[in-house]
């Protein structure tokens, strides 16, 4: 999980999708120096949200631990930045 109270993500791979374990995040487009601004997400009672930024596909898995995503590349961390 990133170290973070509210998990943070990132699509510097330019994936088409990113299955989270949490429907409230941010979104940081791509790691840093090329980052967005870094947007809270919330998907509410959808299992899917898209970023208004940079177009990630962000689907909610229950299956997945909390904070997590697949892949677990897309977990942005502090050091990240």
């Amino acid at each position: 999980m990133a170290q973070h109270a509210i998990p943070h993500f990132h699509n510097t791979e330019g994936l088409a999708r990113i299955d989270i374990g949490a429907k409230e995040f941010q979104c940081v487009g791509a790691k840093p120096p090329f980052d967005h601004p870094h947007v809270f997400l919330d998907m509410g009672a959808d299992n899917e949200v898209v970023c208004p930024y940079c177009s990630t596909l962000y689907v909610y898995d229950p299956k997945l631990p909390a904070g997590s995503a697949n892949p677990e590349s897309a977990i942005f961390h502090l050091e990240d930045a």
